[in-house]
């Protein structure tokens, strides 16, 4: 079916820039919110810190948070020969798929994992004494599927749930490109002030620079805030490797709305997005929502490429898209709804609910760089350029942009 649809046409060399590794910041700035916040509107420039940000939304605004809580998703155990083994955390598998639920399994749970020194694993089980609650418990971690890459994780402590013992034997999942082992303090700055959920393997980071008192400032202002969840997958960090863009393999991402959060988009005037992955679950819950118009029945699934396919129908507001999801959660009696999310948003997509992005800078030639991109228009050179001229600090602990749609 792809075939048939007009795809963009993206040629990834345009979307490359040159980031010397001394900008990549390997520590976040402290306090948070005085780190170095860009802010584009209007076609113009200025740079400003982070908290002034409270002054660029007003009572007109909607802005929803990603509230999901990082995992300390990276695992290590030793062989009887030293050598040592890295379990890392994707996605769950058994006894359900649904990250959240996986959380609380009791006893025994598999995964889907990325495994360091795989190939010194054979078929033995391996063993760590972890630390909970002041006592020893003896976490088992064996192959499910070598294949696959399924890990199945055994402790016997019934009145332990997995995110216990992952919680005091995990470590925290700094990307790939901080180039420095975990420390204790990155289990508080890897996390935003208002992370709830737990489930991701990477943060949401735009929200990093976000404090109690920049919240309640803009609540104070009349800001309505609300939260979603987008559980952020290790696929984030995937870079594009295939000739034709459309062709990546987009990771899939679980995500949570509630009635609230539709009530919300169904009455705002304008919506800001905190973070490209709160973005990316709006968006999403919109096509949802045309798909519900069509059939109430339909899965929330939104494939990659699904708004391409449908441009050219005769597609619904904002709020009759949302409207349609919210009277579907009170026709089935639920408060909050679970979908999955492959979408890929690159320049070509057409926005359907966001006016405000505030987001972190972005490595080159990325998923995510295309998606600023389609946001911004050219422009987004324009951003970049005066970010690498002005001194500031990249990716996940990096300094912040508020970009606002011509």
């Amino acid at each position: 079916m792809e075939n048939d649809i007009k795809l963009p046409q993206i040629d990834l060399a345009e979307y490359q820039y040159e980031l010397p590794t001394e900008r990549i910041a390997k520590h976040p700035h402290s306090p948070r919110d005085e780190s170095k916040l860009m802010l584009y509107k209007g076609g113009n420039i200025e740079h400003k810190i982070f908290k002034d940000i409270v002054n660029e939304f007003d009572d007109t605004f909607t802005l929803f948070f990603n509230n999901t809580k990082v995992l300390p998703a990276r695992l290590y155990f030793k062989k009887e020969t030293g050598a040592q083994i890295e379990v890392f955390l994707l996605n769950p598998v058994a006894p359900t798929k649904d990250i959240s639920a996986a959380m609380l399994a009791e006893s025994g749970t598999v995964w889907e994992c990325a495994i360091g020194n795989f190939k010194r694993w054979k078929d033995q089980k391996l063993e760590a004494a972890v630390e909970v609650e002041g006592k020893i418990e003896k976490l088992t971690v064996s192959h499910e599927d070598r294949t696959k890459r399924y890990v199945k994780f055994e402790w016997e402590n019934p009145n332990l749930k997995f995110v216990d013992i992952i919680s005091a034997a995990g470590n925290t999942p700094l990307p790939p490109y901080i180039k420095r082992e975990a420390t204790e303090e990155d289990k508080d700055t890897y996390q935003t002030v208002y992370s709830k959920n737990e489930g991701a393997v990477a943060a949401p980071t735009a929200g990093l620079h976000f404090t109690e008192a920049v919240l309640k400032q803009l609540a104070d202002k009349g800001v309505r805030e609300e939260e979603v969840t987008l559980h952020v997958s290790a696929g984030t960090f995937k870079p594009i490797s295939s000739d034709i863009v459309t062709d990546h393999d987009m990771h899939n991402e679980q995500i949570i709305v509630t009635k609230e959060n539709m009530k919300a988009l169904i009455e705002a005037e304008k919506v800001a997005c905190v973070g490209t992955t709160s973005m990316r679950t709006l968006e999403s819950t919109y096509w949802y929502g045309v798909r519900v118009l069509e059939d109430k029945d339909a899965t929330f699934d939104i494939k990659k490429l699904e708004p391409y396919e449908k441009a050219n129908q005769n597609l619904p507001s904002r709020k009759e898209a949302f409207q349609a999801v919210l009277d579907l959660m009170e026709e089935r009696g639920v408060d909050t709804l679970s979908g999955e999310t492959s979408i890929f948003i690159m320049p070509g997509y057409d926005f359907k609910v966001i006016d405000a992005l505030v987001t972190n800078f972005h490595l080159p030639s990325t998923t995510l760089v295309l998606l600023i991109a389609a946001f911004i228009g050219e422009d987004w050179r324009n951003i970049y350029n005066a970010a690498l001229d002005n001194d500031y600090r990249f990716l996940s602990y990096g300094d912040s942009s508020l970009l606002f749609r011509k």
